[in-house]
């Protein structure tokens, strides 16, 4: 019989906490199951009936199975107030998988000088790499590039996306990211970046969309100390009442290293972003708006704060929550940086 540990941070919500056995027999199932943690829950004996409802799951049920055991043990009436059954279910399954927490590990910050656009993305693949080879720890890092671009996703078209007349006459750089996603429109100072480069043990147990919510948690908590009522929005958006903030876009590479990145607006030109990319509106109405103006709502109107100050909350927070050392790029990965740009990006 062995012993088992799973955590689970909910969105905008509670920690659950999962420890149980797993017995010897074949097939495995869990025992000994005892679930707690910081949420709230209506009436207080609907714990003893989860935990039941558990004993005995064979050790390879998926998240929605072991959700829809615990649904079902549920009496009519019963209210989880910041946790979800799913969420006990993805705390299992990180358990029984060796899923890493935050806290395992030391992490490293990084705010280094502007750099172009092209070796913010070149160095986007150099640091994912290096942590997934182990030469690198764990790591987010604020982008500050020194030219507008547009940043493409991985699988789009330019020429559907892009106008490039206009993104010549505005002097901008057009580069393509190794992630998926959306085009971007970035410019210096008006746009906000961060990208996080962590093993992929972090996000084992998580549904691929599961992980995207889970890794900016810290950014949603930071975004509402500064008086936004921000929340994720599955797939990839960061929004708040008065519109989308942010969009995510992640990667993972075969060394076993996940580069999870977000930009958000901070204050963002929208003549300047529907001038050089083509939204069409096919696009624009599956978010609800005919407008490219009103989809997304710059952080400088929700708070009237410099874009620096907003940043140094994020940091702030990031490190309250998972601890944080400055730390540098070093010269090896610049080598290795310029070396992609040259040959790729």
């Amino acid at each position: 019989m062995s012993t088992h540990h799973g955590e689970y941070k909910v969105s905008g919500g509670k920690l659950v906490t999962l420890d149980f056995d797993v017995t010897g027999d074949d097939p495995a199932t869990l025992t000994n199951v005892r679930i707690s943690g910081d949420f709230f829950l209506e009436p207080d004996d609907a714990l003893p009936l989860m935990n039941e409802a558990l004993e005995g799951q064979p050790v390879d049920a998926s998240v929605e199975q072991l959700s829809g055991a615990i649904q079902a043990a549920l009496p009519a009436g019963t209210h989880l107030i910041g946790f979800t059954t799913e969420a006990v279910a993805v705390a299992v399954r990180r358990a029984l998988t060796g899923a890493a927490q935050w806290h395992d590990y030391e992490w490293s910050i990084l705010r280094e000088p502007a750099l172009s656009p092209m070796m913010n993305a070149a160095l986007d693949e150099v640091l994912t790499a290096e942590v997934g080879a182990g030469r690198r720890g764990p790591t987010l890092r604020i982008w500050e590039w020194n030219e507008p671009a547009v940043i493409i996703g991985s699988f789009q078209s330019v020429m559907n996306e892009v106008d490039e007349d206009a993104l010549a006459a505005r002097g901008a750089q057009l580069v393509r990211r190794i992630s998926g996603g959306g085009a971007m429109f970035m410019e210096p100072e008006n746009s906000i970046t961060y990208a996080l480069y962590a093993p992929e043990e972090l996000v084992r147990g998580l549904t691929f969309a599961g992980s995207y919510a889970f890794l900016d948690d810290w950014v949603l908590e930071a975004l509402r100390s500064l008086g936004i009522d921000a929340e994720y929005k599955p797939l990839n958006d960061i929004t708040s009442p008065a519109g989308k903030i942010g969009g995510a876009a992640q990667k993972r590479i075969a060394g076993g290293a996940v580069l999870h990145h977000v930009t958000m607006a901070y204050d963002m030109d929208a003549d300047a972003m529907t001038d050089v990319l083509r939204i069409g509106r096919e696009k624009l109405s599956d978010k609800g708006t005919t407008s490219a103006k009103k989809r997304v709502d710059p952080l400088r109107s929700q708070t009237g704060l410099s874009r620096g100050e907003i940043i140094d909350r994020m940091v702030e927070v990031f490190r309250g929550r998972y601890g944080g050392t400055d730390d540098r790029v070093t010269e090896a990965e610049y080598a290795d940086a310029e070396r992609l740009v040259a040959q790729k990006f």
